[in-house]
């Protein structure tokens, strides 16, 4: 079901007919048509409130609430007010499709943002990039830098080829000779599964194991013996929390001696919870971290806990981002500016040179002034490569008497 959020301190009209008519022109005929001042900007928010998503996708929509609530308590991103709408994606493709339909056809929004789930996103992607409108998400799935074809995704977290090379230098930091991998069969995490060879193989080592599962099995035993049956002393697991879960109990039940790493968020309370402390022991996941030492992130996350009532992650800090870098891109196109125009801005407004900004409003109002911006966000310093990808750092994790407990943070830039 849809959700039209009244983000603003007044309730905004709903754009006219004739704009929603347009909205679903082809790309090009939207893009020169531009769009008249004042109008909202409809943001069409679409997150996992439900599925393996589910324990992120509510603070990713109350981030963009609160970016949302500052641009407009500013007057808007080009005199314009933003409007948001939410859909639940489910974390399936399949719901995906629905609602990103949904959010194009009838809510005629003007943008994708959230999405954390890779495979939505590039389940999504042949209707973002059809309408013509930008999908912003949180996905690391390195297929999306070659199938957008029109330059219209960006990624403000770090792609699995970045996570691939990390999860082995960790590996290798440690001491570890023989690593094995699992991964769940998906572009994110074979794309995760098989950097990491690459990377560990290019540093003159030998992965002894490569075995990808298919998902929503009652056991792995098969899966897991063959990785076991190598010898490995640590097992690079690319997975969700839920077949980690089983994974993670049936070699525990086997009591072969072995290390794994994984994504944080995957090997997170949840998984402590399901299993214990004793089976969860020694763990090492491996997340992308909000930038906590920037001005930006301190403000935000202060917002987000009297909002919440909990502490952010850096999904939420990315959702806020987005919502804040695209403001300050139609800022920098102008006011009537077209969709191709504003695009074009996102890199002008985050990345250097410029003068470094932590605010909207501190953006806009050098921005009016004729000069360059730089927003260093609070997910990261927000400097987009030449596929739209951004990079924030990796922090490195241990369970420990069943708490997640941070070891150190490496740059993202590895």
């Amino acid at each position: 079901m849809s959700q039209i959020i009244n983000t603003g301190r007044r309730q905004f009209t709903l754009a006219s007919v004739a704009a929603g008519a347009a909205s679903v022109l082809p790309f090009w005929a939207r893009a020169q048509a531009g769009t008249p001042k004042g109008e909202p900007i409809r943001i069409g928010a679409l997150t996992s409130m439900t599925g393996t998503g589910g324990v992120y996708g509510p603070g990713m929509l109350q981030a963009m609430r609160l970016a949302v609530d500052e641009v407009n308590a500013a007057g808007g991103a080009g005199g314009r007010p933003l409007q948001l709408f939410n859909e639940d994606d489910q974390t399936r493709p399949d719901a995906a499709v629905l609602a990103a339909r949904k959010l194009v056809d009838i809510s005629k929004v003007d943008l994708i943002a959230g999405v954390w789930s890779s495979s939505v996103a590039l389940a999504i992607l042949p209707i973002t990039n059809g309408a013509g409108i930008m999908m912003l998400n949180t996905c690391g799935s390195p297929d999306l830098k070659t199938e957008d074809k029109l330059d219209l995704v960006w990624q403000y977290q770090a792609a699995n080829d970045v996570f691939g090379k990390a999860f082995a230098q960790i590996a290798r930091q440690r001491g570890f000779k023989n690593p094995a991998v699992m991964a769940f069969n998906n572009s994110t995490f074979v794309g995760q599964a098989n950097y990491f060879r690459k990377s560990w193989e290019e540093g003159g080592g030998k992965v002894v194991a490569h075995v990808v599962y298919e998902p929503n099995q009652t056991t792995y035993r098969t899966e897991l013996g063959r990785v076991l049956a190598s010898k490995p002393d640590v097992i690079a697991l690319s997975s969700y929390t839920p077949d980690a879960t089983i994974i993670l109990k049936e070699w525990y039940q086997n009591g072969q001696p072995c290390k794994f790493i994984m994504p944080g968020w995957s090997a997170n309370e949840n998984l402590i919870k399901a299993l214990g402390a004793e089976a969860t022991e020694g763990i090492i996941a491996v997340s992308n971290v909000a930038a906590t030492n920037h001005p930006t992130f301190q403000h935000f996350d202060a917002a987000f806990r009297k909002l919440t009532g909990r502490e952010s992650d850096v999904f939420a800090a990315e959702c806020y981002d987005m919502i804040i870098s695209y403001a300050l891109a139609v800022e920098a196109a102008g006011p009537n500016a077209d969709l191709k125009k504003i695009n074009t801005k996102m890199r002008t407004v985050s990345n250097a040179p410029g003068t470094k900004v932590t605010s909207f409003s501190q953006g806009r109002d050098l921005l009016r002034k004729g000069e360059k911006v730089d927003y260093d966000g609070a997910s990261s310093t927000l400097e987009f490569g030449p596929a739209g990808d951004a990079v924030p750092d990796f922090g490195v994790f241990e369970i420990l008497g069943g708490k997640l407990v941070a070891k150190e943070v490496i740059s993202g830039t590895i």
